[in-house]
């Protein structure tokens, strides 16, 4: 087992739990990571039962220790939340009561340093969520042209102003094999000022960038959101927790337009004050929740 203290603290589980209704069926955690909301509807939930998906195939299995003492009442696969359909036919489940969708990144993944997921542990440029996959940021940062570099940090990192001069120096100081030197690039393009008035870590919205494309992580979003209120069965639930602007813009918009949907949040629920203080990660997310009808 992992570090009791480096374990992932899911978000919001309060009011993921409030806001599920009553639950007697089968619930969808797309995202089950280490299992934390899945064990809060077990255990909040007795007649219930789950099933969890997740492409990373480490996170799984501590999910699997942590949730064996619920028995047969979860099923964990090791799957990405756009199969999430044909998960639920080889189980022959056909609609499932609730479906949670949490889009955070795992205190798993940014503290291994292997992963390459946080610009403050150096280790190689990875960033895959599912490490089956061919794609990483070793080839985004070395091979992708610098113009569509420069294109994912300004639309997916949201990198407005500096964009196109950080793609310059990624290019000019190829190869780039591992964080530290990417954070090192990131510095170089930097105006000294720009860095030292920005709220978060200089490299943040490059690393976001960069692990967004690596894990086609907005499209995902947008297949699993179309899929889903097929699965979902009358009544049920979608929650969908997200943590920057850009997939909150497009779960609101899905719920929105979606003609079999009832949108139960007008605005999203944010973490309490108290939260924030106890699991500071939890500060940027956002929970909407929609109902099929």
């Amino acid at each position: 087992m992992s570090d009791p203290e480096k374990r992932h603290v899911p978000v919001m589980v309060e009011e993921v739990v409030n806001c599920v209704g009553s639950l007697s069926g089968v619930f969808l955690d797309c995202t089950v990571g280490e299992g934390g909301h899945t064990e809060a509807i077990l255990g909040s939930f007795e007649r219930c039962r789950v099933v969890g998906l997740d492409v990373d195939v480490d996170a799984l299995e501590l999910a699997k220790r942590r949730l064996a003492k619920y028995g047969s009442r979860v099923i964990l696969k090791h799957a990405s939340y756009t199969e999430a359909e044909k998960v639920l036919q080889s189980l022959a489940i056909s609609h499932v009561d609730g479906i949670l969708l949490d889009l955070g990144v795992s205190t798993l993944q940014l503290e291994k340093s292997e992963r390459g997921f946080a610009f403050a542990r150096n280790g190689p440029l990875d960033m895959r969520m599912n490490t089956d996959q061919d794609l990483t940021a070793f080839d985004i940062v070395n091979t992708w042209p610098e113009s569509r570099i420069a294109r994912i940090l300004f639309e997916y990192g949201e990198e407005k102003r500096f964009s196109k001069r950080i793609a310059r120096v990624i290019v000019a100081n190829r190869p780039i094999v591992s964080t530290k030197e990417l954070v090192a690039a990131i510095s170089k393009a930097l105006p000294y000022e720009v860095k030292r008035s920005r709220r978060r870590h200089f490299a943040t919205k490059v690393f976001q960038a960069i692990r967004i494309a690596v894990n086609d992580e907005l499209n995902n979003v947008r297949r699993v959101l179309e899929v889903a209120p097929n699965i979902l069965a009358k009544s049920g639930r979608i929650l969908v927790i997200s943590f920057h602007s850009l997939e909150d813009r497009i779960v609101k918009q899905a719920f929105r337009s979606c003609e079999q949907l009832r949108v139960i949040t007008r605005k999203p629920m944010l973490p309490s004050s108290e939260e924030v203080v106890r699991n500071p990660r939890s500060r940027s997310a956002k929970l909407r929740v929609a109902e099929r009808i």
